[in-house]
């Protein structure tokens, strides 16, 4: 059976329930994912309720109510399908819609995994789109959030732009209307916010020398071009307001200077996501920053926020999630700043740091991967972070980049390994990923890690690594 023959039989599964409850997880896939799939079973007159789980665990479990409802797990269920079994829950009430790699069980619980068919580039949002498609053909409004899912859960990283099926989803917001596609626009973070040598300085993929993490440097480089950065009214333009010829001067100096630094110039153009219908100079407004909004909303504790935001809400709910953005962005900044003062312990081919308990244990895995462009970005990068409301248990967060990956990395399988080797449970992508280890294990659980990688650099130079 195809993807298709197995969206079908979801969409089939769902329009057949009296009732669903989603069970989704808390980050912008998650949040995005429960939008897309409450709002066409609304439309569609079902009764719907939204469950958010920061992880899918035995005390998790008892927010799924025990009740006659179609049990719709996304996000999350294909490797805790164990857990699902525990729980007392049949075949008959329980749907999966992940990406995530599936657990063995006995239990034949229906499931839509992308990795079932060898796509890997998708996130749940896209199969949730495509199965409220396949049960509305007329809602692909719902387009733009599978789009701010699959990019917030860096789907498009790897290729500097979606492809494949996720791909095939943005053109029909193309169609709908509420989606802007620049094919070769710059590969880089606030396009649509900050100031542009800001949103310069903060480029770090690529990495450019004498601009990356230097604003004054970047003011310097923009200035030099003759390039025009206030409006008429003395504030600063975002790159979204420049002229076609000015940001096509601004890339022409940077692919030299990436050159003239013997830096690869392959990442400094990708396609991005515009929305049309939300204002200007707002998160909103591109689908990497709605996703970040969202990503706030969950890390938290307030995904019900960002699901209303999904349902177009502009009021209460959005300047709440302004407001956690800006505590969002100030938090992830003193994190980073802890990280690099306090420095990390290098092994041989990982970098880590414990952050205690002076950081919410939702944010690490953000700060590890803004550390890993400051530290030695040859070696995968681990956060430790002690779990407040469960002192015996230890969160790991884990982030790596494209060049790991073409060494062989993989961190969600090297974190699955090493965490169920100390008693612990782990999972994610090959990117990034995070487990949850019990507290007493930490020490012996990092050297588990580190032999693991060492073996999956194997084929790298062991100069590189």
């Amino acid at each position: 059976m195809g993807l298709d023959s197995d969206v079908r039989r979801a969409a089939d599964l769902i329009s057949d329930a009296d009732s669903v409850t989603i069970i989704s997880h808390i980050d912008a896939d998650g949040i995005s994912t429960e939008a897309i799939l409450s709002q066409v079973l609304t439309r569609e007159g079902m009764p719907v309720e939204s469950v958010f789980v920061r992880q899918l665990e035995p005390m998790a479990m008892r927010h799924v109510p025990k009740d006659g409802s179609l049990k719709l797990f996304t996000d999350l269920g294909a490797g805790q399908q164990g857990l699902l079994e525990e729980h007392g829950l049949s075949a008959d009430e329980v749907l999966i819609l992940d990406h995530h790699v599936s657990q063995p069980c006995e239990t034949p619980y229906p499931q839509v995994n992308c990795l079932d068919h060898g796509i890997t580039r998708m996130s749940t949002a896209g199969l949730a789109y495509l199965v409220a498609k396949a049960i509305d053909p007329t809602g692909t409004d719902l387009a733009k959030l599978a789009v701010i899912g699959n990019v917030g859960d860096m789907m498009a990283r790897e290729h500097c732009g979606l492809v494949g099926p996720a791909r095939e989803i943005v053109q029909d917001g193309v169609e709908y209307g509420n989606i802007i596609v620049h094919e070769r626009d710059l590969n880089c973070y606030g396009t649509s916010t900050r100031p542009i040598h800001v949103c310069l300085a903060y480029c770090d993929d690529p990495y450019i020398d004498g601009i990356t993490n230097n604003t004054n440097a970047a003011l310097r480089f923009l200035d030099r071009l003759g390039i025009p950065l206030k409006n008429s009214r003395g504030g600063w333009l975002v790159w979204e307001e420049l002229p076609f010829e000015d940001k096509r001067k601004i890339i022409s100096a940077l692919a030299q200077q990436l050159i003239a630094h013997g830096r690869e110039t392959d990442r400094l153009l990708a396609e991005t996501y515009i929305f049309p219908d939300e204002p200007e100079r707002t998160p909103l407004r591109n689908a990497s920053e709605y996703a970040t909004l969202l990503n706030a909303c969950g890390r938290w504790a307030k995904p019900r926020v960002g699901s209303c935001i999904c349902h177009g809400d502009r009021g209460d709910a959005y300047r709440e999630a302004e407001h956690m953005l800006a505590h969002h962005r100030t938090i992830i900044r003193d994190l980073l700043q802890y990280i690099l003062e306090n420095g990390v312990t290098e092994l041989s081919h990982l970098q880590y740091i414990h952050t205690g308990d002076r950081f919410p244990d939702t944010i690490v895995g953000i700060g590890a991967g803004m550390a890993l462009s400051k530290l030695n970005w040859k070696k995968p990068m681990m956060v430790l972070a002690a779990m407040v409301d469960d002192p015996e248990v230890t969160k790991v967060s884990m982030r790596t980049n494209e060049w790991a990956l073409g060494q062989g990395v993989d961190l969600a399988q090297a974190l699955v390994e090493a965490s169920a080797a100390v008693g612990g449970a782990g999972g994610g992508h090959k990117i990034a990923a995070g487990a949850f280890i019990p507290r007493d294990t930490e020490e012996e659980f990092v050297d588990g890690v580190n032999r693991i990688l060492k073996r999956q650099f194997a084929s790298a130079d062991p100069d590189d690594s």
